[in-house]
Parts: structure tokens; C-alpha cells; sequence
């Protein structure tokens, strides 16, 4: 019976945290231009961390959108804690977004 380990199976690098930062970022009202384009360099789409935080990123925002329109922008306040997420994945560690990451995963 083979043990089960919760630690990846490559290397994150520090490149590799600085782009999945920098996918989480709501730097202008275009922030997913970053993710888009992550997930279209070879390079990049390539290393998991990368991918999976540029689709978390990604699918985050897009839950938001219709958050935020329905509770009249309140919801936008969500858009703060990109950062936090940013922040975890500039660690090296894997940000967990409440049902939107058990929906990407």
C-alpha cells in the first residue's frame, strides 16, 4: 500500500511564485490579462503551480463578477483579498479559495 504525500512532486521556484503572484493581482480592471497570458506562454502553462493558480485566479474573478453585480458592488470587497492570495502564492504555498478551488481542482 503506497503512502500518499501532500507534497508536490516537482520543484516550485521562485519564478514559478512570482508568476502565480503576479496572476492573482488586480493591478488594472483588465488584472486577467496576466492569467490569459500565462496560460498561453509554453514555458509557463507547462508548471503546475503556474497553471493552477492563473485558473484559480481566473475562475475567482469570474465568480465575483456576478457577486459583486447582485449585491449592488459589495461584492467587490472579494477583490481585496487577491492579495492575500497573491501574497500565499508568492510563499509557495497553494491558495485555497472557499468552493472555487474544490470546483478547479
Amino acid at each position: 500500500m503506497s503512502e500518499e504525500t501532500s507534497q508536490p512532486q516537482y520543484e516550485i521556484t521562485s519564478d514559478d511564485r512570482l508568476w502565480a503572484a503576479l496572476s492573482w493581482l488586480p493591478i488594472s480592471p483588465l488584472y486577467p490579462v496576466v492569467s490569459f497570458l500565462l496560460l498561453l506562454m509554453d514555458d509557463k502553462k507547462e508548471r503546475p503551480f503556474i497553471r493552477r493558480n492563473a485558473v484559480l485566479s481566473l475562475a475567482t474573478g469570474a465568480v465575483l463578477i456576478p457577486v459583486s453585480i447582485l449585491t449592488l458592488g459589495l461584492g467587490a470587497l472579494g477583490y481585496l483579498l487577491f492579495f492575500w492570495w497573491a501574497y500565499q502564492a508568492y510563499q509557495g504555498t497553494q491558495p485555497h479559495v472557499p468552493f472555487v478551488s474544490d470546483w478547479v481542482d
